[in-house]
């Protein structure tokens, strides 16, 4: 059997895990509603985790790790997704992933807020599968899509996500895109 956070017995290290990285990013997302990452604490973050210090630094080298753990478990459901369907336009993954955002809505906007939009720049990298190794041509056809998605959403989402996620398929769907 798989091992999940909810079938894993509370004292395997799978289980002190799961619950650590549950319960601190529960109370960075909580803690993020009233303050900037930059005036959290490591030890006040902790603490209203119910977790040590030890527990932190065995999981995450620093606080914007946790959020980053979060984005790529979110985007899990949405890769899955991508992986039946990537034979469709780029176009359309292009819609899900708006439509992942207005799903998440909430903990984007927060994001936003907080001005950490930029820590999704490296999931979207890992999307396009952006890697050094490949021929010119494709990883510069790569990297201008990934920046370009990029920086849509960034706008989008100091536009305060003024367009529905319908809206920004459209949009993208021009001729440079939809290939």
């Amino acid at each position: 059997m798989r091992q999940t956070p909810k079938n894993v017995s509370p004292m395997s290290n799978e289980g002190r895990n799961a619950y650590v990285m549950e319960h601190i990013t529960k109370s960075l997302l909580a803690l993020l509603e009233n303050k900037r990452i930059e005036d959290i604490s490591i030890r006040e973050l902790c603490e209203n985790a119910g977790i040590g210090r030890a527990s932190f630094y065995r999981n995450f080298n620093s606080k914007e790790d946790i959020l980053k753990a979060y984005i790529n478990q979110l985007f899990g459901v949405w890769k899955n997704e991508w992986k039946k369907n990537d034979s469709l336009p780029l176009s359309y993954g292009i819609g899900m992933i708006f439509e992942h955002f207005e799903q998440h809505k909430a903990f984007y906007r927060l994001l936003n807020e907080r001005r950490l939009i930029y820590l999704l720049k490296d999931v979207i990298l890992d999307i396009v599968e952006l890697k050094p190794d490949l021929p010119k041509s494709e990883v510069y056809a790569k990297a201008f899509v990934a920046y370009s998605l990029y920086g849509w959403i960034e706008v989008w989402f100091r536009r305060e996500m003024q367009e529905s996620a319908e809206e920004m398929k459209r949009l993208f769907q021009n001729p440079l895109f939809s290939s």
